[in-house]
This record gives structure tokens, C-alpha cells and sequence, in this order.
């Protein structure tokens, strides 16, 4: 989900400074209700710190590729919020995706606005979305492979939907980019295939090793009902 420099140039990149503004208010406001709701401040600080290594990590040593205006990537954002919880998830997403570019991919810290909007925003939705698929009595370790599915689906789907939000934003409607769209939202199909599994293996090693995944590193929604 990486935008390529130059799809994106000029004035135009204006608006995603303000689109990454709004992503930054959404990620405070999930921030503070973890802070209420899900374990208090040093929790916050303890999972952030462990969401922005996993994303650092996702985006610098798991395989990526360059396809039409981006680059599919294996993000795992609705793992993240799953162990961690919507707050941790969402700095997590914002500071690894920072991190890379400061250290690795300075030529990428222009699209900063773009990626992190592109990440943010979406997992904004999902919080949303496990809200009203997730009955309130289920721990999360105990999901089904259909509310994985629709958590998956729904994030990346709205990567995918931002990534081509921008692509047609600076370059319009031309067949070359909606090819180019066309083949990363494609590309992307291996990656929604591929992320409900991770989560619910992922799952069901938290609740078989239910005594090392409780505490103030992970999400309390992972192992106590609502």
C-alpha cells in the first residue's frame, strides 16, 4: 500500500495532509478509549511499542511488491487490533510506517500523508466493524473463520479503495491507470486470501497459550468478553 512517488504531485498532495490530520484524530480517539477501556496508559505504551516493531518489521523484511501504483504488502492490521487492541494498532501502523521511512525510504516520506491515511482509516472502520459482528459475550481468541473473514476483508478492502482513491485523484481516469489499479487491486486478492487464516492462527495460539497471552501486552477483548 505504499503510493509510488509521482501519482500523487504538486498542490494535489495538499489534501492528504488533511486527510492524514483526520486519521491522526481518529487514531487519538481509539487511543483514549484504550486508555479507558483497555488496561490504562502504560498498557497503551507497552503494546505500542511492540505494534510499531511488528509493523516495522512487516514492512522492511516481509516480501512486498511493486505492482501497478503500489505495492501489496502483508500488513495484518485486523491481527494487530485483534492482540492489541484498536489504540496500539493504529500508533503502531502510523509510527512503523514512519520509522521505514525515515531510516529506509526517505523517497517515500512525501506519501507519508497518503500511507498513513491509507493504513489508519480503514482500521478505524474494522474497530467499528467488530463492534457490531462481535457479540459482546465472544473473547476474540474464540472468532469464527466468517467474522476473521469480514474483519480481513473489510480492512484491506478499504486499502485497496484508498490506493485507488489517490491513483485516480492524480492521474484521472486514463486506461493506463485504471490497469495499473487494476492489477494492484488484483495483486491484493492473495493478500485478503491469506489474512483471516493468519488471524485465526494466530488465535488459536493465544488461547491455547491463553497463561503467556493475558496481561498488559495485549488486548483484554482477547481472552475476557465484552
Amino acid at each position: 500500500m505504499h503510493i509510488e512517488p509521482g501519482v500523487v504531485e504538486g498542490a494535489k498532495i495538499l489534501l492528504s495532509y488533511a486527510t492524514a490530520v483526520t486519521a491522526f484524530g481518529l487514531t487519538a480517539k481509539l487511543a483514549l478509549d484504550s486508555v479507558r477501556n483497555n488496561g490504562g496508559v502504560a498498557a497503551l505504551a507497552l503494546r505500542s511499542l511492540l505494534t510499531t516493531a511488528l509493523v516495522f518489521c512487516f514492512f522492511e523484511v516481509f516480501p512486498h511488491h511493486a505492482v501497478g501504483v503500489s505495492e501489496v504488502h502483508l500488513i495484518l492490521g485486523s491481527t494487530l487490533l485483534l492482540l492489541f487492541g484498536a489504540g496500539a494498532a493504529a500508533i503502531g501502523l502510523a509510527a512503523g510506517l514512519l520509522l521505514q521511512g525515515l531510516l529506509f525510504a526517505q523517497f517515500d516520506l512525501p506519501q507519508y500523508g497518503m500511507n498513513v491515511t491509507t493504513l489508519l482509516i480503514p482500521l478505524w472502520g474494522i474497530s467499528l466493524l467488530a463492534k457490531r459482528i462481535v457479540a459482546p459475550g465472544t473473547a476474540y481468541v474464540d472468532l469464527s473463520y466468517k467474522q476473521a473473514l469480514a474483519l480481513s476483508t473489510a480492512y484491506q478492502g478499504g486499502i485497496v479503495a484508498w490506493v485507488g482513491f489517490w491513483a485516480f485523484y492524480g492521474h484521472g481516469f486514463s486506461s493506463e491507470n485504471l490497469a495499473a489499479v487494476g492489477s494492484f487491486g488484483l495483486a491484493y486478492m492473495s493478500v485478503i486470501l491469506v489474512e483471516p487464516l493468519i488471524d485465526l492462527g494466530v488465535l488459536a495460539a493465544a488461547k491455547a497459550l491463553s497463561r503467556f497471552s493475558q496481561g498488559p501486552l495485549f488486548n483484554v477483548r482477547l481472552h475476557q468478553p465484552a
